[in-house]
C-alpha cells in the first residue's frame, strides 16, 4: 500500500500542476519548428541557435523500491555560417553524471535534393533512434525493443548524404559509419541487449571496416509516413585480433516502419530484424551468446480525448510490443534463452499542456516466455520537453 501512495500522490500533483500551466499557453507556440529543423531547413537567421529536450521520470516496479531520476537532459547547439553551411551539436546529460555528445556534424546544403553531412550522426533505422525526443512519443519510456534491437540512441562517425523529391514524396540518407565493435573493455555483443554493447558513440572509435546505412521515406498519403531501412557491414575488431576467427561478425539490419495521424487518432508501428553471421565463432571466441537473428516489433494507437485544438491535447494511447535478442540460436552454436523472448503491453496517457511540454503516465505489464516466468507490473510517470 505504501508503495502505491507514492505515485497516486505524484500523479494528482502533476494533473494539478499541469491544470495551471495550461491556462499559461497560446495557439502561437504550436507554430514553432524545433532548434535543430530550424537549422537545418535554413528557417534560422545567421548565427547561433539554441535547443533541447529534458526528460525527468518515476518508476514503480511491482514488488520493489521506485526510482526517480532526471533521465536525460539535451542541449542542442547549432550555429548557421551562410544559407548551405550549418553545424549543429547536441550535448547530452544522462542520470545528473553522465555525459555524451549526442550529434556533431556539419551540414553542407546543395539543393533540397542534395545535402552533404559529415561527423557524428544519428543511424537512421526505426522511428525512435531520429525521433527521441519526449514530446514524440507515448509512454514515459522509449519502447523497450528499440532499446535491444535497434539499439536506440544509436550514433557513429560518418559521412553521407541525405536530400528530398517532393514531386515523388520521397526523403532519403545514406551514411557510411564506422561500426559497432566487437568488444567494449570487458562488454561483450549479445545476451538480452543484444547489439547495445557496441554502439562506440564517437568516442575514440575504431574502425577497420566501413558499414552502410541508407533510409526512404515515403510521404505522399496525407497523414501517413512510411519509412524503409537497412544497415549493413561488420563490426570492428582491435589490430591484434583482426585475423582469428570470430573476431568480428556481419550484420545485416532492415527495419519498416509507420506513421498515420487524422485528426485525433494516430497510430504507429515498425519491424526490426537483423542477421548476424559468424556469430559462432565470436561466442566461441570470446565466451558469449550472441544470436544470430534478433527480431522486434510493437504497434501502437492512440485517440485525443479533448476537442481538436492548437493548444492542448490529451492522448491515450495502447501499444503492444514483441522482442528477442535470441530470435536464432542454432547458426550461433548457443542454447536459446527464453527470457530474451519478451513481450509488453504499455497503456496510458499523454497530455501535452502546451506545445513542447508533456505529462505522461502509463503502466506495462512486462512478460517473458522463460518457464516459470511470471509477468511483472510497472508504473511510470514523468514529464518532457522539447524546443
Amino acid at each position: 500500500m505504501k508503495k502505491l501512495l507514492l505515485p497516486i500522490l505524484m500523479l494528482c500533483s502533476i494533473v494539478a500542476f499541469s491544470q495551471t500551466v495550461a491556462q499559461d499557453t497560446t495557439a502561437t507556440q504550436n507554430n514553432q519548428d524545433n532548434a535543430l529543423q530550424n537549422i537545418l531547413n535554413g528557417n534560422a537567421s545567421k548565427g547561433i541557435t539554441v535547443g533541447g529536450y529534458a526528460q525527468v521520470d518515476y518508476n514503480q516496479p511491482e514488488g520493489a523500491n521506485g526510482n526517480l531520476d532526471v533521465h536525460r537532459l539535451v542541449m542542442l547547439l547549432g550555429y548557421k555560417f551562410s544559407d548551405k553551411v550549418q553545424f549543429v551539436t547536441e550535448i547530452e546529460y544522462e542520470h545528473v553524471k553522465e555525459l555524451y555528445v549526442e550529434q556533431a556534424f556539419l551540414n553542407y546544403s546543395l539543393n533540397d535534393r542534395l545535402n552533404i553531412r559529415g561527423g557524428l550522426m544519428l543511424v537512421p533505422m526505426g522511428i525512435i533512434n531520429e525521433y527521441h525526443e519526449p514530446t514524440t512519443y507515448n509512454g514515459v519510456e522509449r519502447p523497450n525493443m528499440d532499446k535491444s534491437i535497434v539499439p536506440t540512441t544509436w550514433r557513429e562517425i560518418g559521412v553521407g548524404i541525405t536530400g528530398k523529391y517532393n514531386e515523388a514524396s520521397l526523403r532519403y540518407q545514406a551514411y557510411i559509419f564506422n561500426g559497432f565493435t566487437s568488444l567494449n573493455g570487458d562488454k561483450t555483443l549479445g545476451g538480452k541487449n543484444g547489439l547495445r554493447n557496441g554502439r562506440q558513440k564517437g568516442a575514440e572509435s575504431t574502425v577497420n571496416t566501413p558499414n552502410l546505412s541508407a533510409k526512404v521515406d515515403y510521404y505522399g498519403i496525407s497523414g501517413l509516413r512510411l519509412g524503409l531501412s537497412g544497415y549493413f557491414g561488420r563490426t570492428q575488431a582491435e589490430d591484434d585480433v583482426q585475423d582469428i576467427d570470430g573476431a568480428d561478425v556481419g550484420i545485416s539490419m532492415f527495419g519498416l516502419d509507420a506513421r498515420y495521424i487524422n485528426q485525433r487518432f494516430s497510430a504507429r508501428g515498425q519491424y526490426i530484424h537483423a542477421l548476424i553471421s559468424d556469430a559462432d565463432e565470436y561466442n566461441d571466441l570470446y565466451d558469449a551468446d550472441l544470436g544470430s537473428e534478433l527480431r522486434g516489433w510493437y504497434a501502437e494507437a492512440a485517440y485525443n480525448l479533448l476537442p481538436l485544438s492548437k493548444v492542448q491535447k490529451l492522448d491515450a494511447f495502447v501499444r503492444y510490443e514483441e522482442y528477442d535478442t535470441h530470435a536464432g540460436t542454432k547458426d550461433a552454436n548457443i542454447t536459446r534463452n527464453l527470457g530474451y523472448n519478451r513481450q509488453e503491453i504499455t497503456a496510458g496517457l499523454s497530455y501535452h499542456i502546451a506545445n513542447g511540454a508533456v505529462v505522461k503516465a502509463d503502466y506495462q505489464i512486462l512478460d517473458n516466455k522463460a518457464v516459470g516466468n511470471d509477468a511483472k507490473g510497472q508504473l511510470n510517470i514523468g514529464f518532457g520537453v522539447w524546443f
